[in-house]
């Protein structure tokens, strides 16, 4: 199963144009500045009434409708002021004024509060179909497989996105229990497009390759064929969109055979300790195939008893750091929590992360964690459920 977790909302915006955005904000405010200066001094003979007027029509393209209210009520309290000030109450031209900024402002109001249900529709839309669209590429993990139970998270950097370049799945075959978790290199749509190819081609292969190698390979040429069609961009493409990826199986015996291209190692907690499972020879990643050197691929077997758990996860995890650009400790967070449930596990997780990022997660996280049980019908006393 899948942990309804999602990353927080947190500041994504180019740091020039944030600054720029608080720019605008202050303009209104800056205009009845300026208008009360004016008034102040002996240049109180220029005529400021068309300025204080535009303020709410300034504050609603960019500041919404609390924001467009603020800067009537600015401009108000500036009129009412500066029209004390020179003895103006009673002059036709302090009503009109005020007539013409009551007008202003309703009109802003009205139409700022328009455009922001308008375009709050718009991103609850775009959010149903990015949802679908998960759905169909990541697929949730079951959460009993055979002899293991899985859970996974995702997390996407990018704020209100559902899904990234980071991949995984786990699928129950009759060669045991398959799965992979994958990072595409690069962002937006084209590592979408990479991470749907390979997954669409695993959960093809896993049911009709007995080698594990073969199923890696699979992947492999789908992405090689992709890159090779009419604008893809050809080697290229390939790389600059490659694919780390590990490709694991847990067959009937106490053990897990592993293929790493070229992505972090796989933790397993076994008696209350962690370790990585290390390729002894390290491999490309998928697309990469022409830099394979050496004896052929082979998947490597690692001992996976029951009471173990075994945690797959994107790059996005390990090389989050905080403040002070300290990475996240991926295995201590998980030696911390070894006697939590896999959702429960997931969860405080997510927590660590978040905490450890101060909400600025700077590449997405996948996380696949499952759990060896002793048989279809009984868990381990006291580990992992």
């Amino acid at each position: 199963m899948r942990a309804p977790l999602r990353s927080p909302p947190g500041p994504r915006a180019d740091g020039h144009h944030q600054v720029l955005f608080v720019l605008a904000e202050c303009v209104p405010f800056a205009i009845a500045l300026l208008v009360l200066l004016v008034e102040f001094t002996p240049l109180h003979v220029l005529y400021t009434g068309p300025l204080l007027v535009a303020t709410p029509a300034l504050a609603a393209v960019t500041m919404g409708p609390r924001g467009t209210l603020a800067a009537a009520g600015v401009a108000v309290g500036v009129s009412v002021t500066t029209a004390s000030y020179n003895g103006a109450w009673g002059s036709q031209q302090v009503y009109t004024n005020f007539l013409a900024l009551f007008l202003v402002s309703v009109a802003s109001f009205l139409t700022s509060r328009s455009a922001r249900t308008r375009t709050e529709n718009e991103l609850n839309q775009v959010r149903r179909i990015a949802t679908a669209a998960q759905e169909v590429v990541l697929r949730p993990v079951p959460d009993r497989l055979g002899s293991v139970r899985a859970a996974s998270m995702y997390l996407a950097a990018e704020t209100g996105a559902q899904i990234g370049g980071d991949l995984y799945d786990v699928v129950q075959t009759r060669y045991g229990v398959r799965m992979i978790v994958g990072d595409v290199r690069g962002k937006g749509l084209p590592a979408v497009r990479a991470a749907a190819i390979v997954l669409g081609a695993f959960r093809e292969a896993v049911h009709y390759e007995d080698d594990l190698v073969e199923v890696v390979n699979r992947c492999g040429a789908a992405l090689r064929r992709d890159a090779a069609v009419s604008g893809a961009g050809g080697a290229d493409a390939l790389l600059e969109g490659f694919v780390t990826a590990l490709v694991a199986q847990v067959p009937d015996g106490p053990h897990i055979e592993v293929i790493n291209r070229g992505h972090p190692p796989p933790l397993l907690l076994s008696g209350g300790s962690v370790r990585p499972l290390m390729p002894t020879v390290p491999l490309p990643p998928l697309g990469l195939e022409e830099f394979l050197a050496g004896p052929p691929v082979r998947a490597e077997r690692y001992p996976f008893v029951p009471g173990d758990r075994l945690l797959l996860y994107s790059d996005g995890v390990i090389e989050a750091r905080d403040q002070e650009k300290i990475f996240f400790d991926l295995a201590g967070a998980m030696v911390s929590m070894c006697d939590l449930t896999r959702e429960a596990f997931l969860t405080g997780l997510h927590q660590a992360l978040i905490h450890h990022t101060r909400n600025r997660l700077a590449d997405d996280v996948a996380v696949v964690v499952v759990d060896r049980c002793e048989d279809e019908g009984n868990r381990s006393a006291g580990g992992p459920t």
